[in-house]
């Protein structure tokens, strides 16, 4: 039998590196700063849990036939939640200060707007919701909280006018939009930020721990859901025509930010923030567009130490975007990762393990913990 314990989770066996028979790899140093959690920050007990339980994915793939018993602390098990919390909280906040020195390089004035994409639970059916917010609200509040905020607030009436049957409504989507408030030289309708991020810290954690976007690129099958697992932050500049693309595009590349305009938006003045830099543009306009139609130039940046997702996309494609998102047929870009999670956790029973692992942890501790071939799991103070 191994006992198992993990730090930040607890560590009660203190002879676990001793153990016979199981290859530990190096990977203390694994963290990837362009994975979808490296890219948002390095949160060192959040960091520290994803390593130990890779360690233990190792462990079980080595010795699948032996009793392993693991157990969690439920106070440390707090601290990463508040500390996963605070991450998003911070990347966000770089992501909203991009977007304000952006806008402010190429508007002279703007309003700040958090617009909700919802679902009506019962009826399945789309609307949207647009609220106007102040800066304060904007960097005191991750912004998936202010849509489902909101939405929380809400019924809906899906009954007959003889019979009310009343149904809450979840988020589809949240967006931050930087309206322009006069006409500019860049013809430039609207500046947007998003969280591809997820809420799930279970779904984030078990994607680091099985690098799932490696798995979905090897995969034939899977392969074309690559975009879906990509989670960066994004920011859209919405234009007029192809041509103010390319001429947007191009200033982009020649942006430079001085020191007194990078304090005014709280970022850190320093030789990473001055400037973009481009890691990979992709131009899917005209002939180059996709087969779904969509259509923009897409840019990976590094700004600070932070990668950011840039599309610059003309205003009829981001309008049938947009259309696509309202439609009560149409599939959101969370249900499409979820589908991707499905398929790879029926070719990896693992992965299934840890996905309800993970959600055991971080939502439900008092319920009956999930089971696995020859594992005991125990959650203690």
């Amino acid at each position: 039998m191994t006992n198992i314990a993990i730090k930040p989770i607890i560590e009660v066996f203190p002879h676990l590196d001793q153990l016979s028979n199981i290859k530990i790899q190096e990977e203390q140093n694994y963290r990837n700063p362009n994975s979808p959690l490296g890219m948002i920050t390095q949160e060192p007990l959040l960091n520290e849990l994803v390593t130990q339980l890779q360690q233990l994915r190792i462990r079980l793939l080595d010795t699948p036939d032996a009793f392993h018993q693991i157990c969690f602390s439920k106070s440390e098990l707090d601290k990463v939640r508040s500390d996963f919390a605070k991450m998003i909280l911070r990347g966000e906040k770089g992501l909203h200060q991009l977007s304000h020195l952006i806008c402010n390089s190429f508007v002279n004035s703007y309003q700040l707007r958090s617009v909700i994409f919802g679902e009506v639970d019962k009826s399945k059916g789309r609307f949207t919701l647009t609220l106007d917010i102040t800066p304060d609200e904007l960097y005191s509040t991750p912004d998936i909280d202010l849509g489902t905020r909101q939405l929380n607030r809400l019924l809906f009436n899906v009954g007959s006018p003889e019979k009310e049957v009343w149904s809450g409504a979840s988020l589809v989507a949240n967006t931050i939009d930087y309206l322009p408030t006069e006409p500019n030289e860049y013809k430039i309708h609207r500046i947007i930020s998003r969280i591809k991020a997820e809420e799930e810290i279970w779904n984030k954690v078990v994607d680091e721990i099985f690098d799932l976007d490696s798995i979905v690129v090897r995969d034939k099958k899977l392969r074309h859901f690559s975009r879906f697992v990509k989670d960066i932050f994004g920011v859209k500049i919405v234009v007029g025509e192809d041509e103010d693309v390319y001429r947007v595009q191009h200033a982009l590349s020649g942006l430079r930010w001085s020191d007194e305009t990078l304090k005014a938006v709280g970022a850190l003045p320093d030789p990473s923030t001055r400037t973009l830099e481009f890691v990979e543009v992709k131009d899917y306009l005209g002939r180059q567009r996709k087969q779904s139609g969509w259509e923009a130039v897409k840019s990976v940046v590094r700004w600070g130490d932070k990668t950011f997702e840039i599309q610059v996309q003309p205003l009829r494609n981001f309008l049938r975007e947009r259309e696509l998102l309202t439609r009560e047929s149409h599939t959101s870009f969370k249900a499409k990762r979820e589908r991707v999670r499905e398929q790879v956790a029926q070719q990896i029973p693992l992965f299934h393990f840890y996905r309800e692992l993970l959600r055991w942890l971080f939502l439900s501790p008092d319920t009956p913990p999930p089971q696995y071939h020859q594992i005991h799991l125990q959650l203690v103070d």
